[in-house]
């Protein structure tokens, strides 16, 4: 039996999901159902993680155990074929017999993405968060820093979640800025010290809690607010306490960006860029 890994990208707007749930239309429904229609077989596929309805990723890694015959190089295209356009295999590889998408990465990374602006870009309104008063970016900036490192998440992690242990490790956790055209930007003297933009924020980690970017997402807009200093963010963190945290951002804005498995598959490239 050949072991099959392939990187997905998908928009989840419409889904229930990425895990199959009877009843509701999910990404691994889909992907199974196109693979039963390529192969003819019934096949179960494993995801790196269970994305939430409504949540998206750039770079979703799948595997699936197999004895059909179609080169690597020829299932990219003959899958896509029979998928919905919102989701797209980018790459496909024969991965070693013990590799699993769920067991083996080494990190994760997700990005959640916030546009400042007073009015929603109609064309991006579905894969980012309208925040229609400006940030304070650097305060924003400051307040994550204080994730870095091994930290029990229990103040960011759902009541739902069912993990035995809430401490991850988290490697980096940074804002990056893209500015606004000048017409866009022309009420920024109200707001000192704040900014308009575009600000995606990325978490990279060795595992995540249910709802753990979401609410780091929605507790650092509060610094940026002003509601919360950047020092607020380690006496939550302390805290252990879920209700010392923000409510939970919308799912929209969240991707799983990227994945990384070492050299599990040689030379070639694991994921997409996390930059």
């Amino acid at each position: 039996m050949r072991n099959i890994a392939m990187i997905v990208s998908y928009d989840g707007t419409n889904y229930s999901g990425f895990q199959s749930q009877p009843g509701c239309l999910t990404i691994q429904g889909e992907l199974e159902k196109a693979l039963f229609v390529l192969t003819g077989q019934h096949i179960r596929v494993n995801g790196s993680g269970r994305t939430d309805a409504g949540v998206h990723a750039k770079g979703q890694v799948i595997n699936f155990r197999t004895d059909c015959g179609i080169p690597v190089e020829r299932f990219a295209l003959a899958i896509n074929a029979r998928l919905p356009g919102d989701i797209v295999v980018q790459s496909v590889y024969e991965a070693p017999q013990e590799f699993h998408a769920r067991h083996d990465p080494k990190s994760k990374t997700y990005r959640y993405s916030i546009l400042c602006s007073r009015f929603a870009d109609v064309f991006r309104r579905k894969y980012e968060l309208h925040h229609p008063t400006p940030l304070d970016f650097a305060a924003m900036a400051k307040g994550l820093e204080h994730l870095i490192g091994e930290h029990d998440f229990s103040s960011f992690a759902s009541p739902k979640s069912t993990k035995s242990s809430h401490v991850r490790t988290i490697y980096e956790c940074r804002l990056e800025v893209e500015t606004l055209l000048p017409f866009e930007d022309t009420d920024a003297w109200r707001y000192p010290g704040k900014q308009r933009g575009r600000i995606h924020l990325y978490v990279k980690g060795n595992g995540f809690l249910y709802n753990m970017v979401r609410i780091i997402a929605a507790t650092v807009i509060l610094i940026g607010e002003g509601k919360l200093s950047p020092s607020d963010m380690a006496r939550i963190l302390v805290a252990k306490d879920r209700s010392q945290a923000a409510p939970t951002a919308a799912p929209h804005a969240l991707s799983l960006w990227a994945l990384d498995y070492g050299e599990v598959f040689g030379d070639k490239p694991e994921t997409p860029d996390e930059a």
